[in-house]
């Protein structure tokens, strides 16, 4: 590279981080369109509508068909945002909160009104029309208007399924067998009681003369009258005629809320304040920031002139992170905090990964320009293989979990995929631009230094003992809780519900006054943490605790009117249920499951030894079984943020593993006869050292930060995630290459056997 193409080079990287810094501050127009404060906030940062639904018709709905309401419910809100939840409220309602809205109206008149859906066939068993066509509207939509009732077409069997009888309706796109233009679809799955309804009626529909429809007619209007073409026999239905592809994803989404089983209508809807307040944004601004700096100064500190690349990639990877969210649309939480953090950890170990190898190449007797090729091109298998392993993870997830764990999937997959792209391409130029400028000698960079290798493998007894204690300690801890108090972990109202009390004052109180003179008074009374919400353009505050007894709820009351004058008639408190449901719970644990197995399937591949990817997985297992401990022992509150804090710990375990496992195989390579296997894994994981070390060291920095300066919720978050990050350092050097060993002399192929 010439040093002019190595100048051009790094002008043209300042300035477009410079560009995106200012889109990024400033927005793409006058207006500020584009900019960081238009990222879309989850309900713990920025609030947004509630709506409250009661059950029609239904004075007491089973539990079971309330569950399965909530559950569909989910499914369908999470249209607007990942990070909406549905709740019960009492015996008969339910509650939705759908963040970085405002529109409560709006809401509504999409959302329709649940449990209403029914498929009618044109003509009852007489020859009679059930409905007919009288124009079309403003629009140039057909109109259509029904003969009968709704209970006169259920009695003559003119209603030939449900919106119950449907399993799942979704928007997509098919080719047209006529024209072999493609066109857009609604595609429909029934349920086994429904497919056999809707053959029969098709067949009647078909053998009509002439052909007939079967319309469906949602919530007092007709959304589709397609006519029948085929005899549908396997439950398996197309709807066409949907000119885009948002009018068909309007009919599906129409079909799915109207297969609940619980009708639903409207009871009332507000605005609510952000569950965490301003404080927690500008504290985590300020921690990332804090971070930032410092782990950029640790960077340049330890690594000299690739520190400073480094720094330049990380900037940014930053700027871009902010671009995107908003480009993306995504909604930013906790949860995708922990994401981001987890993306800038591996992107600092991706630069410390190659710098470690630069150094190792200059100890190796080359140039420094043949340093800097050989160490990215040495360090790209580790760095690949760590990364693609956890964006497995982050896609699986991202495809079969539930919205909070979508939301922090979203951010984890969009933060490897940039740190990626500024370890491997932008440190990469800047370094090598430096280098064409004249930074060509060797003490910029750093030599490295032979190390005697540790003595990991013979100790290995005690490392397995020690992890062996603390699991089963945590597990003795949650049993000891479990029969003391009924819960294993402190729970939070996230995970078993509660109580909500709303209370009118006698003026608007923002969030920090309520956090600041009730809930202490609240905390004391009920022992128990408090989540708090204002309601906007009113005097109410909503605040959510652990399930009172009458002892506690009436003390509550009574401090209520004391302290706050608050009229008793006016204070509305209701049994909520917990916002992550027991579906949720195991589309978690599917979604996990199924990731680990693809994680297992690409390491075999990679590494061509199923060995690696058993250690691997079950590494980051002692991990989380560590973390559980701690979460048992300490009594820190198991909330919504519980799940990305494992799955972030997850990420960060399988991605320290990869890097140790790469060197080992890359060291077998070049394995002689006379080395000891033994050897080869200890010099592996003393090659590596610097980089375990100084990476968990980093992003320590970033997680420790943050709990210095956040508020509760986020040290809740903060204090395990450092935990598993000093857990997942050990069970990468102390542990994987220990168990590797072990299945490795335990189960060897015959190939493998001297």
């Amino acid at each position: 590279m010439k040093k002019n193409r190595a100048i051009l080079i790094l002008l043209c990287i300042l300035v477009i981080l410079a560009g995106v810094t200012y889109v990024d501050i400033f927005g793409v127009n006058a207006a500020g369109d584009g900019n960081a404060e238009d990222i879309k906030l989850g309900l713990d940062l920025a609030g947004g509508v509630s709506i409250t639904y009661q059950v029609v018709g239904e004075e007491s709905p089973s539990s079971t068909d309330m569950s399965d309401t909530i559950y569909k419910l989910q499914q369908r809100v999470v249209g607007y945002s990942t990070e909406a939840i549905v709740y019960q409220e009492g015996s008969d309602r339910i509650n939705i909160e759908i963040p970085g809205v405002s529109n409560a109206n709006a809401i509504l008149k999409e959302l329709g009104r649940p449990g209403a859906l029914y498929f009618i066939a044109q003509k009852d068993s007489e020859g009679n029309n059930n409905y007919e066509y009288y124009g079309t509207d403003a629009s140039g939509n057909p109109k259509y208007v029904l003969n009968k009732t709704i209970d006169e077409l259920m009695a003559d069997g003119s209603i030939v399924i449900t919106g119950t009888d449907v399993a799942n309706a979704q928007a997509g796109t098919e080719r047209d067998n006529t024209t072999g233009n493609s066109q857009y679809v609604v595609s429909l799955t029934l349920t086994e009681a429904g497919t056999k309804a809707f053959a029969d009626a098709t067949r009647r529909a078909l053998a009509a003369t002439p052909r007939q429809s079967i319309a469906i007619y949602y919530d007092g209007e007709f959304v589709s009258v397609p006519n029948v073409s085929a005899v549908i026999t396997d439950g398996n239905a197309i709807i066409t005629g949907q000119r885009t592809f948002e009018e068909a994803e309007r009919l599906a989404s129409t079909i799915r809320i109207g297969g609940l089983k619980l009708e639903l209508e409207q009871l009332h809807s507000k605005v609510v304040g952000a569950q965490l307040g301003v404080d927690a944004i500008n504290t985590s601004l300020l921690a990332g920031a804090i971070g930032l700096v410092l782990v950029a100064l640790f960077m340049i500190a330890v690594y000299r002139l690739p520190g400073v690349a480094s720094v330049v990639g990380l900037l940014s990877y930053v700027a871009l992170v902010i671009l995107l969210l908003n480009g993306f649309n995504m909604t930013l939480t906790l949860s995708g905090i922990a994401g981001i953090i987890l993306s800038i950890g591996m992107a600092v170990d991706a630069n410390v990964i190659i710098f470690a190898r630069i150094r190792e190449e200059l100890a190796a007797g080359k140039t420094v320009r043949n340093a800097i090729q050989s160490g990215f091109s040495k360090a790209f298998s580790a760095i690949i293989d760590g990364n693609i392993t956890t964006l497995i993870a982050a896609i699986v997830l991202l495809l079969l979990g539930p919205g909070s764990v979508k939301g922090f999937a979203q951010t984890l997959a969009l933060g490897i995929v940039l740190s990626m792209f500024t370890s491997l391409v932008v440190s990469r130029y800047v370094l090598i631009a430096f280098y064409e400028l004249g930074a060509k000698s060797m003490k910029l960079y750093g030599v490295a230094k032979e190390h005697k290798p540790l003595s990991i493998l013979p100790k290995k007894g005690i490392f397995f003992g020690v992890s062996i204690a603390v699991i089963a300690a945590g597990f003795i801890v949650m049993g000891v809780y479990s029969a003391k108090t009924g819960d294993a972990l402190n729970f939070s109202l996230d995970f078993k519900g509660g109580t909500a009390v709303t209370v009118t004052f006698d003026h608007a109180m923002t969030l920090e006054e309520a956090n600041r003179d009730v809930v202490p008074l609240i905390e004391e009374i009920t022992g128990s943490a408090v989540q708090v919400q204002t309601v906007q353009e009113s005097n109410q505050v909503i605040f959510k605790m652990d399930t009172l007894d009458d002892e506690k709820n009436e003390a509550m009351l009574q401090m209520f009117i004391n302290n706050f004058g608050i009229d008793r008639e006016t204070i509305d408190a209701e049994t909520i249920s917990s916002t992550i449901s027991d579906e949720m719970k195991s589309d978690t644990i599917i979604a996990v499951l199924v990731a680990i197995v693809c994680m297992l399937i690409y390491i075999r591949i990679r590494f061509k030894d199923i060995r690696f990817g058993v250690s691997s997985v079950l590494a980051l297992l002692h991990d989380v079984l560590v973390v559980l401990a701690f979460y048992a022992a300490a009594r820190v509150s198991v909330s919504n943020t519980f799940v990305a804090c494992m799955l972030t710990i997850v990420g960060y375990s399988i991605n320290a593993t990869i890097v140790i496992f790469d060197r080992i195989r890359e060291n077998m390579v070049s394995m002689t006869r006379k080395d000891d296997l033994k050897e080869i894994v200890d010099r592996s994981i003393t090659q590596t050292m610097s980089r375990s070390i100084y990476t968990s060291l980093t992003t320590f920095i970033m997680v420790t930060v943050l709990y210095i300066l956040g508020v509760t919720s986020i040290k809740d978050f903060a204090l395990p995630l450092m935990v598993g990050i000093v857990c997942g350092t050990y069970s990468s050097i102390c542990l994987a290459g220990s168990l590797w060993y072990i299945f490795r002399m335990k189960f060897q192929p015959k190939k493998e056997q001297q």
